[in-house]
């Protein structure tokens, strides 16, 4: 555990983040409070997913929908 005071955390704050990935830092306030800065993993959404490219329009996309849901495509 590494610990730093308020004024160097100000100045090193980019190195306490990296610390902080493989240990716990503690940053100490001039009047003696203490404050633990810990590295938290949060998992990802399934939902979170890049776009792609597309030349499709806005228009297109929905006229897409709507033959789908009318089973108008050009599979029927």
């Amino acid at each position: 555990m590494k610990a730093y005071t308020y004024s160097e955390a100000c100045q090193k704050l980019s190195e306490i983040l990296d610390v902080a990935r493989s240990e716990e830092v503690i940053i100490r306030r001039g009047d003696g409070e203490t404050f633990a800065v810990k590295y938290k993993h949060l998992p990802k959404s399934p939902f979170d997913v890049s776009g792609i490219k597309t030349m499709a329009t806005t228009k297109d996309i929905i006229e897409a929908v709507r033959e789908s849901r009318a089973g108008t495509g050009q599979g029927d």
